[in-house]
């Protein structure tokens, strides 16, 4: 099952925006870059409707985008049920605005039965580091395939 939706995952790569069962997650239009099992990058544009009022990226789409991709890096696991967030702890470190384009790379820095660990950072595309977040992710009872 895990070499199926890595194989569907990378089928994705490069494509114009990765069409996923997330409606934040679609509507943000992230275009994969890498996906391997436990670790994923996705880049994103920076649209007028993610800025705050001053133009810079807004620290809730920041915070979508890692969560976003820290979901989608679970799904690179051998798992069979649905892992939602339970915590996502952000750390906001410099800004960009509207036309800029973005990386979130992602990570799992450990996997146990019920409880998955992952990392991921947000970058410029010129590679300064904007943010990086840690969360955890529980096993729910729903199943997935």
């Amino acid at each position: 099952m895990t070499q199926e939706r890595l194989n569907f995952l990378r089928n994705q790569i490069g494509k114009d925006f990765f069409e996923g069962p997330s409606q934040l997650g679609n509507w943000m239009q992230g275009k994969l870059q890498k996906v391997e099992q436990g670790e994923i990058a996705m880049e994103y544009v920076v649209k007028k409707e993610m800025t705050n009022p001053v133009g810079m990226l807004h620290g809730g789409i920041i915070c979508a985008m890692l969560d976003e991709a820290i979901g989608l890096t679970s799904y690179t696991l051998d798992i069979t049920h649905f892992y939602p967030t339970v915590n996502l702890n952000v750390d906001y470190l410099s800004s960009v605005k509207e036309g800029d384009k973005v990386v979130v790379s992602t990570k799992v820095i450990r996997q146990g039965r019920h409880v998955i660990h992952i990392e991921g950072k947000l970058f410029s595309d010129e590679g300064k580091l904007l943010a990086k977040a840690s969360s955890n992710l529980i096993k729910s009872h729903i199943e997935i395939k």
